[in-house]
C-alpha cells in the first residue's frame, strides 16, 4: 500500500504555543474548501483528538512510534492517505521533547516539521528560535514556520526579516479570540462541553486564510504493509461502555480492536441513565468523574446496577477516572466528598498539582500492554495491587488492583499493543504479571 500526499506535522518549541488551535483551524479551513483532511495526534491524548474531529469530521488516531508502535504509525497514515487530500498530525509537547518526540515519528514518516511559535514579545529573536528548531536535527527537515500571536502587520514583517535563508514564514497568525479555545487541569475542554465550537473554528479557519496560511503543504510519499487481523479472542462477548461527560478518554483504536476481536458494543451514561445494557462485561475508562461527583452519587439506580455487574463476579476494567468512580469516596477540587461505588476501599481526592504523568507499560505473559499515566487525585486503599506497571519516562510506576473480575488503575492502556491480555481483562481471566525479568521497553 503506497500513496503520495499532502502532509505535515504541526508543532511548536514547547507547550503552549497554540499548535493545537492552529491545526484545528488548518483542519476545518481545507474541509471548509471541499477537501478530505485526515487528523492524527502524536502520542497519548483524548482531548485534543476530540477538537481535531469536530475541525476534520473524521476520526482521529493516536501515533506513537513506542505506544502504537511504528508499523501501525505507517499504516495508519498510508491508510488515511488512499481517499485523504491531506494529512496534518498534531505534535505533543515540544518538537524535540520526549523520547520518542515528535521529530523522531516526522522522521520515521518523512513528514517535514512545521512549528508554530508563539511571537509574542520577540521580533529578530524569532528567526534564532526558528533556525535552531530547523538545524538541532539535521535529519529532520523544516522549511518553513508559523507565527502565532503576533501584535500587527509591522510585526509579522520583522519576523519575516529575521527568517535566515531556507526557512519560510509560512503566515503569521494575529491574535484573535477565535484562536482561544478553554482549558482545565487535565487539557482542553471536551469538545462535546463547548456549544459554540463550529462557530469557532470556523471563525478560526477565516483567521488563518486572512494570514496566508491558505495553501497546501508539500507532499510525502507514504508506505506500508496491511497488519493482519487479531484472533477473534472475544467472539460474542457482550461490553458496556460507559461514555458520557464524565467517562470520556477512550482511544478509537480500542474500540476498534474490541470489535476486530468480536466483541458486541453498548455505550451508556452513568450520568444520566438509570441502568446498562445487558452485558458480559464493563468497561469505565478515564474523564472527569471529579467534576461530576453529586451527579454520579445521586444516581443510585446506576450504582445498583453497577454495584450488582461486581458482586456477579462479571468482568469490569476501570481506568483512571473509572478507578476513581470504584473507591468509596471521591473528593472534588472542592473538598466535597460524594459516596460512590465503594467496590474498593478508601479515597480519590484531587491534588493541587500534577500526581503522575509519562509513558507506562504492564508487563504480563498474555503481553505488554503499553499507555500512559496522567492524574491530578491521590488513591488511598487498602488494597494491595496484583502488579505495577513499568514506567519509560515520567513518574513513579502505577499500581493495578484485581478483585473478583475487576481491574483497576490509574494506567490508561493502548489495547492494540496486547490483544490477548485485553481479551482475558473482558473474559474475567486473571493478569499473569512478569515478575522475574526488565520489559524491553525499546
Amino acid at each position: 500500500m503506497k500513496a503520495t500526499i499532502p502532509a505535515a506535522m504541526i508543532t511548536a518549541p514547547g507547550s503552549g504555543q497554540g499548535k493545537s488551535m492552529v491545526t484545528a483551524a488548518l483542519a476545518r479551513f481545507h474541509r471548509n474548501a471541499g477537501r478530505k483532511v485526515r487528523v492524527f495526534k502524536h502520542g497519548p491524548d483524548y482531548l485534543d483528538p476530540m477538537v481535531l474531529e469536530v475541525a476534520s469530521a473524521h476520526p482521529v488516531y493516536q501515533l506513537h512510534p513506542w505506544m502504537t508502535g511504528e508499523d501501525e504509525c505507517r499504516w495508519r497514515l498510508t491508510e488515511a492517505a488512499q481517499d485523504a487530500d491531506l494529512i496534518l498530525v498534531e505534535g505533543s509537547m515540544g518538537l524535540f521533547d520526549g523520547d520518542p518526540s515528535s521529530a523522531d515519528l516526522a522522521k520515521l514518516m518523512g513528514i517535514p516539521a512545521l512549528p508554530v511559535i508563539d511571537a509574542r514579545g520577540m521580533a529578530q529573536t524569532f528567526g534564532a528560535v526558528a533556525l535552531g528548531m530547523a538545524s538541532f536535527d539535521p535529519e529532520l527537515p523544516v522549511y518553513q514556520v508559523i507565527a502565532n500571536r503576533i501584535g500587527s502587520a509591522r510585526h509579522g514583517d520583522m519576523l519575516r526579516e529575521s527568517l535566515p535563508e531556507g526557512i519560510e514564514l509560512l503566515g503569521a497568525v494575529p491574535r484573535n479570540e477565535a484562536m482561544n479555545i478553554p482549558d482545565r487541569h487535565l487539557g482542553l475542554v471536551q469538545a462535546g462541553e463547548l456549544g459554540n465550537l463550529d462557530q469557532r473554528l470556523d471563525a478560526a479557519a477565516e483567521v488563518l486564510a486572512d494570514a496566508g496560511l491558505d495553501g497546501l503543504p508539500l507532499p510525502v510519499t507514504l508506505e506500508a504493509e496491511t497488519p493482519e487481523p487479531p484472533p477473534l479472542l472475544l467472539e460474542g462477548v457482550r461490553i458496556a461502555i460507559a461514555q458520557d461527560a464524565a467517562f470520556s478518554f477512550i482511544y478509537r483504536a480500542n474500540l476498534d480492536l474490541l470489535r476486530a476481536m468480536g466483541a458486541e458494543l453498548s455505550f451508556f451514561s452513568p450520568l444520566a441513565d438509570s441502568a446498562f445494557p445487558d452485558t458480559d462485561a464493563l468497561w469505565l475508562p478515564g474523564g472527569y468523574p471529579e467534576l461530576h461527583g453529586a451527579t454520579l452519587a445521586g444516581n443510585q439506580p446506576m450504582l445498583e446496577a453497577i454495584r450488582a455487574h461486581y458482586a456477579a463476579g462479571k468482568p469490569m476494567l476501570a481506568e483512571c477516572g473509572g478507578l476513581m468512580a470504584c473507591v468509596e469516596e471521591l473528593v472534588d477540587h472542592d473538598g466535597q466528598s460524594h459516596r460512590l461505588l465503594g467496590l474498593m476501599p478508601g479515597r480519590a481526592s484531587m491534588a493541587g498539582r500534577m500526581q503522575a504523568l509519562g509513558l507506562q507499560g504492564l508487563d504480563t505473559e498474555q503481553g505488554q500492554l503499553r499507555g500512559h499515566t496522567y492524574h491530578h487525585s491521590r488513591l488511598e486503599t487498602d488494597w494491595q495491587p496484583l502488579a505495577r506497571t513499568r514506567k519509560l519516562a515520567g513518574t513513579e510506576a502505577e499500581p493495578v488492583y484485581g478483585r473478583n473480575a475487576l481491574v483497576a488503575s490509574y494506567f490508561h492502556g493502548y489495547f492494540p499493543s496486547a490483544p490477548e491480555l485485553v481479551a482475558g481483562i473482558f473474559r474475567g481471566q486473571a493478569i499473569r504479571p512478569l515478575t522475574d525479568e526488565e520489559p524491553d521497553h525499546a
